[in-house]
């Protein structure tokens, strides 16, 4: 006669339970299956005929639950066995779960679940059946047992009425993610096998590495320390890199979305702790994210995973960058000595051996080829991202995908910061040896022209004179500035009449620039006015007159002062003063600053080439002796030669050698071009 239990739980409860994506659902059928102490699990799907699956069938050897105690294990959810025991009765295997709330998550796969249950009493198999409708979700019907010799004990569940085709669950797409999830399990006993429509999961077969860690231990809020591992696998296929929250056993009770960017490589991280079981008994742990202690110990793993596969990146790259230098298209001699060099090359090998990987035409090309290739992704790596996106995009054809993949790791690398502050602050030391070589050189000097060179010079590199300051006017009269300036001061201000400066008809500033920076009161603007003299001009008492006029201009017109904030520093600069300078300079308000005049508006002040230079260098000097940084003269010039040849001609570089250098250029560019 059949019995029918009402389970003690509300509807709602037990709809809850029986939500699940398809794989975990069988997943959890099969730790059921683990936990009866079953040596065999077998999936299978019967066909509908039509191409579809009608069943679900997952079979087992273990021992089966005997037919008395059954109502109450069904009766009483949350109330099972296990809770009792930490291993299966009979192998003393580790247990998965306890709560008895994973047979419900059939019901994520269809409406109908029945389980075909074989127990041994006595030394003879019985045999009863369990069924279940989803829209009865909380009814359990009941049978008779019966004997059935030479039956094998176990259970078999069998899901009706699907709710969709589910293809995930196909061997082509199933047997991975349940590799990763019965991995360490299958590792621990390798008696137990478990099958999907034929094709074993076998973690050995798909596993290429793994690691083991002791992370930092979890206190609870009784100050109890929880030991926590992490266990990183490696696999041969593509997988969805995932980390998985584990009972201290390593069975995964659920899973952290996280991205990782660590190039291509496959992989399942295991965090374990008794710490994560006890979340999972209490019903927290779908709210892992809010849990501060263990969302410290999610982020040491993710950075443990970083560190082993980013050392798993140089060592596949050592391979592949010994057989460069073994054909001489490795385009580095000898090893690296200084941080930024050390930087550089492990940065070039990752995206050198990314590159070969997603393009497999770039490892067939002639050695001449490849050499060239590597030659312009080492240039790109040292000068700029940039020029490594158009060289990955327009002369490697690297797919878009890769191209993402490479940028977000190197992104999420410390080395790219390192290449890209080192590389801005070596150029900057390289224009500051080459700027004191052509301001301080007697002939160099003689011939420099201040306007025309130094100034345009200097205009495309106002670093020089404050990180702080950006560029707004250049070699333009006071009354430009003032339009320039307008939106700052007043959008509604009318200019109908030209900024008057004392003997001038108008006054040409070199170089204007301004910092703005938003305080609680009001907007802070503050502006330098910055007038340059060659250095072979010794500042007079003219010159002075000359910047005294503008800031005086500046600040007797009304047009200039409606922000209350409004600050001017006006400076001349040159290499020399005279003895009336001088004498300015010591009756100032500031002798040690070379100021001259210092209203609550306007400061006026003399600075040299020297200190200038002296001021840039003292901010660079802890960086440049981090980076164990050299320049040489040669090297320095050679820098500013690139980056200012047109408007050094006749300082640096004479018109035939420009000439015949441009020439040189041009014929390099054609045999490059033709190279590619």
């Amino acid at each position: 006669m059949q019995e029918e239990v009402k389970v003690e739980v509300r509807p709602d409860f037990l709809a809850r339970q029986a939500k699940a994506q398809p794989v975990q659902a069988l997943a959890e059928l099969i730790w059921n299956s683990l936990d009866a102490d079953a040596t065999s699990v077998n999936i299978e799907f019967e066909p509908d005929g039509v191409g579809g699956i009608s069943k679900i069938v997952v079979a087992d050897n273990g021992d089966a639950i005997p037919r008395a105690e059954a109502p109450q294990l069904f009766k009483n959810l949350g109330g099972s066995w296990k809770q009792l025991r930490l291993t299966t009765p009979r192998l003393n295997r580790m247990l998965h779960g306890r709560e008895g709330r994973g047979r419900f998550k059939a019901f994520a796969l269809g409406e109908v679940v029945d389980w075909k249950v074989i127990y041994a009493k006595d030394g003879t198999p019985f045999r009863y059946d369990v069924a279940v409708l989803e829209q009865q979700i909380e009814r359990v019907r009941i049978g008779d047992e019966a004997p059935t010799p030479g039956a094998v004990t176990g259970v078999t569940v069998v899901i009706s009425e699907l709710k969709r085709h589910f293809s995930s669950l196909q061997p082509q797409n199933a047997v991975q993610e349940l590799s990763e999830i019965f991995a360490i399990y299958l590792k621990d006993y390798r008696n137990v096998t478990i099958t999907i429509a034929g094709e074993r999961i076998d973690p050995d077969r798909a596993i290429a590495g793994t690691w083991d860690f002791e992370l930092a231990p979890i206190a609870d809020d009784d100050g109890e320390q929880h030991p926590v591992d992490l266990e990183i696998i490696e696999w041969r296929g593509q997988t969805r890199r995932t980390l998985y929250l584990c009972n201290e056993q390593g069975f995964p009770l659920s899973q952290v979305e996280t991205r990782f960017h660590v190039g291509d490589f496959h992989f399942s991280a295991y965090l374990k702790s008794s710490f994560i079981s006890e979340l999972h008994q209490d019903g927290q742990l779908d709210l892992a994210e809010m849990v501060p202690t263990l969302v410290a110990s999610i982020e040491e793993a993710r950075a443990k995973v970083k560190e082993v596969f980013r050392s798993r990146a140089a060592e596949r790259a050592r391979i592949v960058v010994d057989e460069w230098k073994e054909k001489k298209v490795y385009p580095y001699e000898g090893d690296p000595v200084t941080p930024v060099e050390k930087a550089e090359r492990q940065i070039f090998d990752i995206v050198a051996v990314t590159v070969q990987d997603a393009s497999p035409e770039f490892s067939d090309t002639a050695s001449k080829q490849t050499a060239l290739h590597l030659r312009l992704l080492r240039h790109a790596i040292e000068r700029s991202p940039a020029e490594l996106q158009l060289i990955l995009d327009q002369v490697l054809k690297l797919p878009k995908r890769k191209q993402k993949e490479l940028a977000e790791l190197l992104n999420e690398t410390t080395l790219a910061g390192i290449i890209g502050a080192t590389t801005l602050v070596a150029d900057r030391l390289k224009f500051l040896e080459a700027l004191r070589f052509i301001l301080f050189d007697y002939e160099a000097r003689q011939k420099l022209r201040e306007r025309s060179q130094l100034h345009k010079i200097l205009e495309q590199n106002t670093w020089i004179f404050g990180e702080e300051y950006n560029l707004w006017a250049s070699d333009k009269d006071l009354t430009t500035v003032l339009k320039v300036h307008r939106d700052k001061l007043d959008p509604d201000l009318v200019i109908d009449e030209p900024v008057k400066v004392i003997n001038k008809s108008r006054g040409i500033i070199d170089l204007m620039l301004s910092r703005a920076q938003r305080r609680h009161r009001a907007d802070d603007l503050e502006h330098l006015v910055i007038e340059l003299k060659a250095p072979k001009v010794t500042i007079n008492a003219e010159h002075l007159n000359q910047i005294e006029g503008y800031a005086l201009a500046v600040e007797e017109d009304d047009r200039f002062n409606r922000i209350e904030g409004l600050r001017w520093h006006f400076w001349i600069i040159s290499d020399a003063y005279n003895k009336q300078v001088e004498a300015r300079i010591k009756g100032g308000p500031d002798p040690q600053r070379r100021l001259i005049l210092r209203t609550d508006r306007v400061k006026i002040g003399v600075k040299t080439w020297g200190e200038i230079l002296e001021d840039n260098n003292a901010r660079l000097q802890f960086v440049k002796e981090k980076l164990e940084h050299r320049v040489d003269d040669g090297e320095a010039l050679a820098f500013l030669q690139e980056r200012h040849r047109e408007l050094l001609e006749g300082v640096l570089i004479n018109d035939d050698d420009a000439a015949e250098r441009s020439s040189g250029a041009t014929q390099g560019d054609l045999e490059t071009s033709a190279g590619e």
